[in-house]
Parts: structure tokens; sequence; C-alpha cells
């Protein structure tokens, strides 16, 4: 029986980054403003963030936008 392969539990700035494909600075300004949560290893800088951390961001921007199309503040989609 093969394993199947194990996500990482934590994530580089850069892997969220992709993830997200959004640009690094992005991902940092979310931390900033504790819109993400994330931690620092170390004195040098290492920041990791938590793959849940990422999906309930990612939840949370779903909601806030839904919300936002709700309140007439939003067209309804990319598309409208």
């Amino acid at each position: 029986m093969t394993a199947e392969p194990t996500q990482p539990r934590f994530l580089t700035l850069a892997q969220v980054a992709d993830e997200l494909n959004v640009k690094q600075s992005l991902v940092q300004g979310l931390i900033r403003t504790r819109e993400l949560r994330a931690f620092q290893l170390g004195g040098r800088g290492l920041w990791r963030i938590g793959r849940q951390d990422v999906e309930d961001y990612i939840e949370q921007a779903y909601l806030r936008t839904a919300e936002r199309i709700a309140a007439g503040e939003l067209e309804d989609g990319p598309d409208s």
C-alpha cells in the first residue's frame, strides 16, 4: 500500500504568495495588518504560515466578498 503524500503543515511567504497567486509583498502586508496569522522563527526573519491559516484567510475573503456584493459595494462577479 502506498502512502499518500502529505502537505507541509507550515508554508513560507513565497509558498503562500504562490498559492494565492499574489506577490510576496502582499502576503507580508496581510501579516502586518493581522489579516493572515503567521509566526517568526529565530532572529533571521524566517516567517511561517500554517496551511490552515491560509485556508481560513481564503474562507474569510469569500465571506467578505459575498457581504460586499450583497451590500451593493461590488458587482455580482468579475464578468459583470
